[in-house]
This record gives structure tokens, C-alpha cells and sequence, in this order.
């Protein structure tokens, strides 16, 4: 299963610039649940490993082209490097329930507002145009993105990725162009959680944890992910701009559905 979920991670790394959060964090949560509340705090530490991974990988094999729209983003990325420190320490101190629903509220609120907003689904710019022009994002940004996207682990492409595209990005360059960023949040978060107390050696019997990383679900999750980033950005699939922005959204929709019904399982 986690394998297979590392197949969905890898898709959605090239497609979206998610590196993991958001397939990783419900699966994560469903494969741990002996860990009780603490599954959750669980998953998103090795959210953040898993995506560390997928994002550096995807980030390497993007044309250098692509990359280069995020030249002078220096500040965004130390700001988001600074926030995702800050959240990262924050999600070992929050009740782990707490942590859950605001990822559920914070996905929906996202998906509300690419439906509403124009910009997104509708862009008011034409597509293409500021690919060589300004940063994607104002660098004053980069801190609050940084501490929300680290405290539930969801990497930041679902903030990232809409700015850029409201920028005039296509979505093929907006999800390139995330995954670097995501690497940004992803190595701060990271640090923490392999570098704090792990769980009570009872909660994590059956979990084999390094600081509050999940390292067997992280391997199978990465062993389904690499090689499906690898192909894909060799040969990118031909997807229309308006389809993908709309899959952009169906994916947000399941993934705020099985993380709610994980919640109320508990």
C-alpha cells in the first residue's frame, strides 16, 4: 500500500509540485495508527523526509530554464527555510487532533478560494508570459508559508503553486517551479523531526521510528516515488492547461475527504 501511495507521490511531485504531503500524510496516518493521537505528528515528520527526497530529485532533473524564473528568490527561500523551522518545532508541541483538523480546514479553505478567486482556474493574465520575468512570490511571504506548510506538513505547493499560476505561470512551470521551494521548507522540517525525542518506545512497538520519522514507510513510500519522477520528467505527459488546473483541484478534494474521514474515525 505505501508503495503504492509512493507511485501517487512521485505523479503528484511532477504534475503538482506536491512532494508528499498531501498522499503521504493520510497514509502515513492509516498505516500508524497504533500510534494513536500521535499518528499524526508521526506523519508529518516523515512527510517532510519523504518530500526532502522527491523535491532535490525533481528539482535536479528540471530543465534549467524553468528553474531560472527563480532567480533573486534568495529571500523567499531563506524566509521559508526560517518558517518551516518554526512550524516544525510548533507541530511537536501541538495536540496532535488540532494539527489534524487544520490540515483538513487549511486544505478546504484552498479549495474555496481556487474556485472563487479568479486567477486560477479562470486566469485573467495570458499563460506563459512572465516565465524569464519577476519572482514567483514576494520574499515577505516566505516565512508565514514556510511555518504553515512545515506545522502540517504539506510542503507549500498548494500556497506556491496558485501564486505563481495567478502570476501567469502555466501549471506545468508553476508545479516545476514548487518543488524547489518545497525543498526550501522540506530541509529545515526535516532536521527537526529526525532531531528531537522520539515517541515512548510502547507508542512505537510496531513502528520503526528515528525522531519522529517513520523510516520504513518512508523507504516504501520513496521506492514507489523516485523512479515514477525519474520517467516522468524524461517524458512529461501533454496535459491542457485548463484540465490541469482543474485535476489540481480534484486531487485537494480527496485528499481533504480522507483525511476527514480519518478524523472521524478517531
Amino acid at each position: 500500500m505505501l508503495i503504492g501511495i509512493g507511485l501517487l507521490t512521485g505523479v503528484t511531485t511532477v504534475l503538482f509540485g506536491f512532494g508528499g504531503g498531501f498522499a503521504a500524510v493520510p497514509v502515513v496516518v492509516w498505516a500508524d495508527a497504533a500510534l494513536g493521537a500521535d499518528a499524526m505528528r508521526v506523519a508529518t515528520a516523515t512527510s517532510a523526509l519523504v518530500m526532502v527526497v522527491n523535491a532535490a530529485f525533481a528539482t535536479a532533473v528540471t530543465p534549467r530554464r524553468v528553474l531560472g524564473a527563480l532567480r533573486g528568490s534568495t529571500g523567499l527561500v531563506l524566509l521559508l527555510a526560517a518558517g518551516a523551522t518554526a512550524g516544525a518545532l510548533a507541530t511537536r508541541l501541538a495536540p496532535p487532533a488540532l494539527v489534524l483538523w487544520l490540515f483538513v480546514a487549511y486544505v478546504a479553505i484552498t479549495i474555496v478560494d481556487l474556485l472563487l478567486r479568479p486567477g486560477f482556474l479562470r486566469p485573467r493574465t495570458h499563460i506563459g508570459e512572465p516565465v524569464d520575468g519577476p519572482r514567483p512570490l514576494p520574499a515577505v511571504l516566505g516565512a508565514p508559508i514556510g511555518a504553515v506548510a512545515a506545522f502540517l506538513g504539506v510542503g507549500g505547493s498548494v500556497m506556491t503553486v496558485p501564486a505563481m499560476r495567478r502570476a501567469g505561470h502555466t501549471m506545468h512551470v508553476a508545479s516545476a517551479l514548487a518543488n524547489p521551494l518545497t525543498l526550501a521548507i522540506a530541509l529545515p522540517a526535516t532536521a527537526v523531526s529526525l532531531g528531537g525525542a522520539a515517541l515512548p518506545a510502547s507508542a512505537g512497538a510496531h513502528v520503526h521510528l528515528v525522531g519522529l520519522v517513520d523510516a520504513g514507510a518512508a523507504a516504501a513510500l520513496l521506492a514507489g516515488a523516485l523512479p515514477v519522477i525519474g520517467a516522468l520528467r524524461r517524458r512529461p505527459p501533454r496535459i491542457p492547461d485548463r484540465i490541469y488546473a482543474w485535476a489540481y483541484v480534484g486531487l485537494l478534494t480527496v485528499v481533504v475527504a480522507a483525511m476527514s474521514l480519518s478524523g472521524v474515525s478517531r
